[in-house]
């Protein structure tokens, strides 16, 4: 992604804002006042495009760029496991590398899910996942995202992601929809 496109939307950050920069993976702080461009806003998170370079904003911190941050998930209190598990893959589905318009589960990362019940009602969320290149730079931002949105889900005490890269990502691995959003179809 080479930042900046008519498609993206100016902003004035109205605060200062901690941001992740692309794809380093390095966390920093911009200051109130800086200007930018918001390249990509999906998941609850964005993508924004400052002085050459990219970086990631948690959408804890959308107001700073006079955003609303995203909704509390909410959950039926007689919700079942498969209730819980339908929660979490829509949670997992809000996850993206901050350069790839695509979420994690239609680019087949997520290679596998599952809940582990306690007697007190709560559930702990396993994960199995991998990144589209082993050397990643965002590798920790997208497991810490995962778990962060896993554990946003009333009754997951514990959310554990695990990252591995056996099988090897490749793109026969990306839905139809992945395929054709990215040009690789």
């Amino acid at each position: 992604m080479s930042g900046f496109s008519l498609s993206s939307e100016p902003f004035t950050l109205q605060r200062d804002c901690e941001a992740v920069m692309v794809p380093v993976g390095e966390t920093v702080t911009l200051p109130a006042g800086q200007i930018g461009y918001i390249t990509q806003a999906l998941g609850g998170s964005f993508t924004v495009y400052v002085e050459g370079n990219l970086f990631r904003i948690a959408g804890q911190d959308a107001e700073a760029l006079g955003k609303e941050p995203p909704a509390p998930i909410e959950l039926a209190e007689d919700a079942s496991d498969e209730d819980v598990e339908k929660l979490v893959w829509s949670q997992l589905r809000t996850c993206f590398d901050p350069e790839i318009p695509v979420n994690i589960v239609e680019l087949g990362l997520v290679y596998d899910v599952s809940l582990d019940p306690d007697e007190d009602g709560s559930r702990k969320v396993y994960v199995k996942m991998t990144l589209t290149a082993p050397g990643c730079g965002m590798g920790d931002i997208l497991v810490d995202d995962v778990r962060t949105k896993l554990e946003l889900i009333p009754t997951v005490s514990e959310a554990d992601v695990d990252m591995v890269f056996d099988p090897p990502w490749n793109q026969s691995m990306m839905s139809d929809a992945a395929k054709l959003e990215t040009g690789m179809l």
